[in-house]
């Protein structure tokens, strides 16, 4: 396809786009492939091999595409089929074996394998127009019922590596209208009226942050996404980068001219190898296109976009660390009292940080308006929230709902609820430094201020924990993490994590003494108090967290030498 000049050859292409997708959906099968990260460790490449092994050896001819995670990483590998004319169904668990019956039975046969079929795909989320509306997935099935994907709504329909297939799903129209029927500052607008906040744990308002770029004093300023996703248990961003590319680049974009930026950033942590591989492909056909680059879409508007690679450091999830990486010096953090990155941060420039979750709610929120988006979720927190769902829990995997779910519905309505019948203990939300949430506060809503009240935050992921799990040990496993993690710019921080393990270690070990938990409350307060980043501020929420909810586990641990779950080797030297 030739480079797009104006938005008028976007919504041409478009529809000769979508044209040619309706030919081949009336003359050829299709067959799609999980082929995340997540469907690559159950087996999806050997899948993948087979099903195009058994369509050479029968001479048949078959759309195969392969995409991102759709959500259900614990019936990975899954497969879809739609025969022309038909609807499209998803196949679970699939493995080598069975792809010579899926082929001979449903797409030579017409008959569906019904002992393997997990779900009949809603057709209106298929290659639908940005009307508003966010369809189900699949009716009656409990794990997608209470769900509502916006961030996630081109996971597994897609091919990511595909801009075409991307355009056709309404893709970069949110651009086209933010650069021809919007100011930068309509733009900022409307993602304030929408209440989007940052998906990433702070929860800072996204418009609000674009404006303060926007009104910085300079002619230099950069726009940065940040997918260095650290936490332990955490795959959402992961699956974005890997899944749906285009969507990030598109906010990105968006964001670029909101607030005056002509130059961008995309931070990856260096071991997510297949987001780089999307993203790159997505940067390169974007420009290709016309949809990056110089004059986009005859807008006069320039943008370039860079992926940064890190090394792997969690600190470096914290903006001021992850800017002082993307600048070549040491992913460390610095003061922002009186120096915030809107005023000087990627090379003392004017800079804005976004998630890479807030940014794939950006495109909707333009095309929809902030109202629309608005009225998801609570009075408080707008719209809906991606995580991955880990732990002791029957359906992991990753989950979109709206703001306000309880935190019951999610484990017990969508999770499917913990595995062996036994019981729920305590989920951990906002990463290794984030808070416990115990059964008595199960009917707590996902909501920033409501987390916030209870210990907790809302950030990437959700670690459920079961009857068998040591609350201590879960503390000490955390602060052993953060002990690791830590940049060692503050002695608060570097010291006080690492005399908090020492002291979990020996609880954990049976050599606890008396005055151990009231000396982890007093370490705890003063690394909250007195380090200079988030990591060290937060890195006490396991410890406290724990000991306000699970005092009778430590005491337990020190006073009877036992450990009330069998996890630690108590009197064990």
């Amino acid at each position: 396809m030739a480079r797009l000049e104006t938005a008028q050859d976007l919504e041409g292409a478009r529809r000769e786009i979508r044209k040619n997708i309706k030919t081949r959906q009336q003359t050829k099968p299709l067959i799609t492939v999980g082929m995340g990260t997540c469907g690559l460790l159950a087996g999806a490449g050997k899948v993948m091999e087979a099903i195009r092994d058994q369509l050479s050896r029968r001479g048949l001819d078959a759309h195969v595409m392969a995409v991102g995670c759709v959500g259900m990483c614990f019936r990975e590998p899954l497969v879809d089929i739609q025969r022309p004319g038909e609807d499209r169904i998803t196949y679970a668990d699939v493995r080598p074996d069975r792809v010579p019956r899926l082929i001979e039975e449903h797409l030579l046969g017409g008959r569906i394998v019904e002992e393997w079929m997990f779900g009949r795909l809603n057709p209106q989320v298929l290659y639908r127009e940005p009307d508003g509306t966010i369809p189900s997935w699949y009716e009656g099935i409990p794990f997608y019922d209470q769900q509502m994907r916006i961030a996630m709504r081109h996971l597994g329909l897609i091919d990511p590596l595909s801009i075409e297939e991307y355009i056709a799903f309404g893709g970069y129209s949110a651009l086209a209208k933010a650069l021809f029927s919007m100011t930068p500052e309509q733009v900022i607008a409307e993602v304030k009226d929408s209440g989007l906040q940052g998906r990433g744990g702070a929860g800072f308002p996204a418009g609000l942050k674009w404006e303060f770029t926007r009104k910085s004093p300079g002619d230099i300023k950069y726009v940065l996404a940040n997918g260095n996703e650290g936490d332990p248990g955490a795959f959402m961003d992961r699956s974005l980068m890997e899944g749906d590319p285009h969507n990030i680049v598109e906010g990105l974009t968006i964001a670029a001219y909101a607030i005056g930026a002509h130059e961008g950033y995309i931070y990856v942590k260096d071991e997510y190898t297949r987001a780089v591989k999307s993203l790159r492909t997505a940067i390169r056909n974007a420009e290709e296109y016309g949809l990056l680059g110089r004059n986009i879409l005859g807008s006069g508007f320039d943008l370039t976009i860079k992926i940064a690679r890190g090394g792997g450091a969690y600190i470096c999830g914290e903006s001021s660390a992850l800017m002082a990486s993307v600048a070549g010096r040491v992913g460390e953090p610095r003061a922002k009292q009186h120096l915030h990155a809107t005023d000087r941060g990627l090379w003392d420039r004017p800079s804005s940080l976004n998630n890479v979750e807030t940014l794939s709610n950006v495109p909707i929120i333009i095309n929809n308006g902030g109202e629309w988006y608005a009225d998801i979720g609570t009075a408080r927190s707008k719209g809906a929230k991606a995580f991955s769902l880990t732990g002791n829990i029957q359906n992991s995997g990753l989950v979109e709902v709206p703001m306000g779910t309880t935190l019951r519905e999610i484990i017990y309505d969508i999770g499917g609820g913990i595995p062996g019948g036994k019981k729920f203990k305590a989920m951990q939300a906002g990463g290794p430094s984030g808070g416990c949430i115990p059964e008595s506060q199960l009917d707590l809503a996902l909501d920033y201020e409501q987390m916030a009240e209870a210990g907790s935050m809302i950030s990437s992921g959700m670690v459920i924990m079961d009857e068998n799990t040591c609350m201590v040990d879960m503390a000490r496993y955390f602060v052993d993490f953060l002990k690791d993690e830590s940049c060692g710019k503050c002695a608060a921080c570097r010291e006080g994590i690492r005399q908090m393990l020492d002291i979990l270690t020996d609880i954990t070990t049976g050599k606890g003494k008396e005055g151990d938990v009231e000396l982890l409350e007093e370490l705890g307060m003063v690394v909250k108090d007195v380090s200079l980043c988030g990591l060290g501020q937060t890195a006490p929420n396991p410890v406290l967290s724990t000991i306000h909810h699970f005092r009778d586990e430590y005491d337990a641990h020190i006073k009877e030498r036992r450990c009330p779950a069998g996890v630690c080797a108590i009197g064990i030297s």
